[in-house]
């Protein structure tokens, strides 16, 4: 079986980029899209709002428009040339609704650029990775209150968009190794995202069947113990965690107590296991390429990208 292989990066961004701000799950507030987008107006990025990212859908209040609506907005935004990068607005619910209405052929043919969002864009980010086979970016998104209200998270992911060769170590000053494996650094490929939508991801057409070769990026938000017990049993079960080397776990906002479930079940892998790297969920986050070949060094508790997230 081979191992996971690194992904094409698209280039880093420089003043004047066009970036377009797209809604592919719930729907947004204004307010914070608003805060978000002067954000990144003030580091020199010409934003652009993709068509239906203020819409929500007549039925059910929890997404943002039709699927038909959030898959055209994701598309022609990606197959536009003059677009240098996506941005997520928010999470939510919805991504996986309009999966399968993106032509990912036409996605594919189109020059590659930054794709950035978390949560429930962990569905795209695996779509992004199975089917089109460029890196992305697990990172804050504009309309939320991690990017708008802390510096550091808006920081973090500036420098990885303007000067990705910056941030080649990422760590945590909470960063605690829970299980060494076999004691010494190991290489692997990243992968991951909200543990919910990887789950819902195997066995489609955008998952993966295994992560060989991967280092595998877990976080979550609101959840109970046991149901991130029911998750990793069911990835252990499918096979899908078979040849992974490394585990990095984010942040468990507003979860129980999750490290010794994480040991409790994937302990017996005997690969290194992370704890509190500060991405995901949270007042503040940092930004974790997805797709990239990394060095996970249980001693420092840290990865080490071996190229930068953006050529």
């Amino acid at each position: 079986m081979n191992n996971m292989q690194a992904l094409t990066r698209p280039r880093k961004l420089t003043a004047g980029d066009r970036v377009v701000v797209v809604a592919p799950s719930g729907p947004v507030d204004k307010d914070l899209l608003d805060a978000g987008c002067e954000i990144l107006s003030a580091w020199g990025l010409e934003v652009t709002l993709a068509p239906h990212v203020a819409d929500q859908h007549e039925r059910v209040a929890y997404l943002a428009g039709s699927d038909e609506a959030r898959a055209s907005d994701l598309q022609q935004a990606w197959c536009d040339p003059s677009v240098a990068a996506i941005f997520c607005a928010r999470g939510g619910y919805g991504a996986q609704r309009m999966m399968d209405m993106v032509d990912w052929s036409a996605v594919a043919a189109a020059e590659p650029k930054v794709f950035a969002g978390f949560s429930d864009i962990t569905a795209l980010h695996e779509a992004f990775a199975n089917c089109v086979g460029v890196a992305t970016l697990h990172a804050p998104m504009v309309a939320v209150d991690s990017f708008v209200y802390d510096a550091a998270t808006s920081e973090h992911l500036r420098r990885t968009l303007f000067e990705p060769e910056s941030v080649l170590t990422l760590s945590s000053p909470t960063a605690q190794t829970i299980a060494n494996g076999g004691g010494g650094p190991v290489a692997g490929v990243t992968v991951g995202g909200c543990v919910s939508l990887l789950t819902s991801e195997l066995a489609t057409p955008t998952g993966r069947p295994n992560l060989h070769g991967g280092i595998l990026l877990l976080e979550q938000v609101g959840e109970k113990a046991y149901r991130l017990d029911r998750d990793l049993t069911h990835m252990l079960r499918t096979g899908w965690l078979d040849g992974v080397v490394g585990v990095v776990l984010g942040s468990w906002h507003d979860c129980e107590p999750m490290d010794d479930v994480v040991v409790e079940r994937l302990g017996d892998l005997g690969v290194p296991i992370i704890s509190r790297f500060g991405f995901g969920h949270g007042d503040s986050t940092q930004t974790m390429p997805l797709g990239v070949s990394v060095t996970l060094d249980p001693g420092a508790a840290t990865l080490t990208l071996d190229t930068p997230a953006l050529s």
